[in-house]
């Protein structure tokens, strides 16, 4: 098992502990190691054998056993034992909203439930809403969460996608006669959600000598050829990964095809057709010629275009963009400004200094800290005397390091009526202020929207997180009015959010070609709760790419003065 999937397992034996009834710290043991397991840096395996797993925290000997067995043969018996005292379907259960431990109890030993096909006809039915604690409000609540795990078992967040791909890419690219190796499909496309893994492989020698290979590379399980060029395969880890292997000559149009969503390849098809060529199998043609295309850009070129950059190859506005001129999108090296973080004073694991560290390292001119406010007391919100002490800290990390500034900020909650959590004595305290919703998701749109605004009306307001609540696989965006907040936005000089934790990837890119239109600045904030949350930034980027976004329209693409100016420039 790669990082993901031990990761997985390990959530899932503590979500097995639970419906158990065993120690809470026990089962606090497996999923702090499971969070350990997600966020670390590098390779697994290596960390195995190099000891540092060892060092890592949260990672005791018998856990180190459990990840062990697991990283390398699949298997634990720990694991297995536990598979079997507990029916699956129940702990599948506790990922839906508002079923926890108690509850799922109350439907396994009212009902007889153990499966989320069983529990969805206890729905349809109307047994569950007559469970007690139960009723048709909260029972179409839990239909609309067996419905989220369905898509789950079906799609994959993009950062998971992502390394299972390069681990598959990285192994078929030391195929003999393979040249190269290169992730395309949905994961190149950085879409959110991943359904189908794609590698194309260059080689030197037929493709049918290549494939020949492939299904002995090893953790492939099954190996299932579709025609002379392809394969798909499936790995130990459950990756079903489709394999294109092509000659040098016309990568360009194979990378091309197996990037686009059907909608794009579609309307390139169309395009090539206006201008006497034909796109035919896995190579373009004019008449009965073959035309070479090395290279991406040179299909392009071909048919009178600018290479369009695989994010946008969506079949949306992107050959309209490429024929007026193409902008040039935003790239992670443009970014200045590492904001939105949680330190080991809230919910994130890392120090200050140690996050400032891994920001300068990695090449930030700033880093804005952001824990959560006083009403986040679930994950460890900030009281006055917090704040005190860590804006003191602050101050201590920006005499001793150079090279990097620390800006104190804040996540705080954008509470039921609009207001902030602080008051303005405190707010007024802060470099730059993050307003969030992080309750009451239910509300009607009219008066989720009227919240927003309200929240924006304050002068200390820099920043809106995480615009519409969204969590991937989860939880469903809130039900909001977003044209009138685009509007507020702009004319208020605050910027909304890309929130670049893979979980969330909040504003939908969708949706960012409306907020541009409006003039909204946008922020891209990690949302990271460790140092290895620096990663984040690449999905954010990404995201910021897919919706049409270039340097200019990015506030942390500013420098910190800048920065600074933006989040000033309402205070009284």
């Amino acid at each position: 098992m790669d990082r993901t999937g031990v990761a997985r397992a390990l959530d899932q034996m503590a979500a097995i502990l639970e419906l158990k009834g065993e120690n809470p710290f026990r089962v606090r043991a497996f999923r702090t190691a499971a969070r350990s397991i997600s966020t670390l840096p590098g390779d697994l395996h290596r960390a195995l054998e190099d000891g540092s797993l060892a060092a890592t925290k949260g990672i005791g000997p018998a856990l180190l056993q459990i990840v062990s067995d697991l990283a390398r043969t699949n298997r634990s018996e720990v694991y297995d034992t536990l598979l079997e005292e507990v029916p699956p379907g129940l702990v599948e259960m506790l990922s839906i909203s508002g079923l926890g431990v108690a509850k799922v109890r109350l439907i396994h030993e009212r009902l007889g439930v153990e499966t989320l096909g069983e529990l969805e006809q206890a729905v349809r039915d109307g047994r569950l809403a007559r469970v007690p604690g139960f009723g048709p409000r909260s029972a179409a609540n839990v239909l609309r969460g067996v419905q989220f795990l369905r898509r789950q078992a079906t799609y994959r967040l993009i950062h998971h996608a992502w390394h299972e791909a390069e681990a598959v890419r990285a192994a078929l690219e030391q195929l003999p006669g393979v040249t190269q190796a290169i992730t395309a499909g949905d994961v190149r496309r950085r879409m959110e959600l991943v359904r189908d893994l794609v590698v194309v492989l260059v080689a030197e020698v037929p493709p049918a000598q290549v494939l020949e290979l492939i299904g002995h590379v090893p953790g492939v399980d099954e190996y299932a050829g579709q025609d002379e060029r392809r394969a798909t395969l499936r790995f130990a880890g459950g990756s079903l990964v489709q394999v294109i292997v092509t000659p040098p000559v016309n990568l360009g149009t194979v990378l091309v095809q197996a990037t686009g969503n059907e909608a794009h390849v579609s309307r390139l098809a169309e395009l090539a057709k206006t201008r006497g060529y034909s796109l035919q199998g896995t190579a373009l043609w004019r008449g009965s010629e073959f035309v070479p295309t090395p290279t991406e850009q040179s299909l392009y070129a071909a048919l009178g275009l600018p290479e369009i950059p695989p994010e946008l190859r969506e079949g949306r506005n992107e050959f309209e963009l490429a024929a007026a001129g193409l902008p040039r999108l935003v790239e992670p090296g443009d970014l200045r400004g590492f904001v939105h973080c949680h330190t080991s004073f809230s919910d994130g694991s890392s120090s200050i200094e140690e996050l400032a560290l891994a920001c300068r390292n990695a090449g930030f001119e700033y880093l804005g800290i952001t824990d959560h406010s006083s009403s986040s007391a679930y994950v460890g919100g900030l009281g006055r005397d917090d704040l005190e002490r860590q804006w003191a800290e602050v101050d201590a990390v920006n005499q001793k390091l150079a090279g990097i500034r620390v800006l104190k900020g804040i996540e705080v909650d954008i509470l039921e009526d609009g207001t902030l959590d602080y008051g303005d004595e405190v707010l007024r305290r802060f470099e730059f202020v993050i307003g969030a919703v992080h309750s009451r998701f239910t509300l009607e749109a009219n008066v989720m929207t009227d919240r927003l605004l309200r929240a924006m009306d304050s002068p200390w307001m820099t920043i809106m997180g995480h615009p519409t609540g969204r969590l991937l696989l989860a939880r469903d965006s809130f039900p909001v009015h977003l044209e009138p907040v685009y509007v507020k936005a702009a004319e208020q000089g605050i910027a909304l959010e890309i929130n670049a934790d893979p979980h969330r990837l909040d504003l939908d890119w969708r949706l960012l070609d409306d907020a541009r239109k409006q003039g909204v600045t946008i922020s891209i904030g990690a949302d990271a709760h460790s140092a290895a949350g620096l990663e984040n930034m690449t999905w954010g980027v990404g995201l910021a790419r897919k919706g049409g976004l270039g340097p200019h329209h990015i506030l942390n693409t500013r420098e910190v003065d800048g920065f600074l100016e933006f989040a000033a420039r309402r205070h009284p």
